[in-house]
């Protein structure tokens, strides 16, 4: 599972050949997470509303690039790391 970012202590990754929707997963300590690309909601899984909101502001910030590497994972490609937020 190629990590695509890291920030405060989160941990975002994506599968290759995941199942729709298109989404990516957020680890953070004990807890995990997958965040749906389009709506930028909790698809599965819970974490702390405090984690949430920063992956959630982040992913606003990215959501294109997010999409581009989900469209390479689908083709097995090298993903494209992602600036963390800051």
């Amino acid at each position: 599972m190629p990590e695509i970012s890291r920030f405060f202590g989160m941990v975002i990754t994506m599968y290759y050949n995941d199942h729709a929707p298109p989404h990516f997963h957020v680890r953070y300590g004990q807890q995990k997470a997958l965040i749906t690309i389009e709506t930028l909601t909790l698809l599965e899984g819970q974490l702390k509303p405090r984690a949430l909101g920063l992956v959630i502001e982040w992913a606003a910030l990215y959501q294109s690039e997010l999409m581009d590497n989900w469209e390479l994972a689908r083709q097995n490609a090298e993903l494209n790391n992602i600036e963390p937020l800051e």
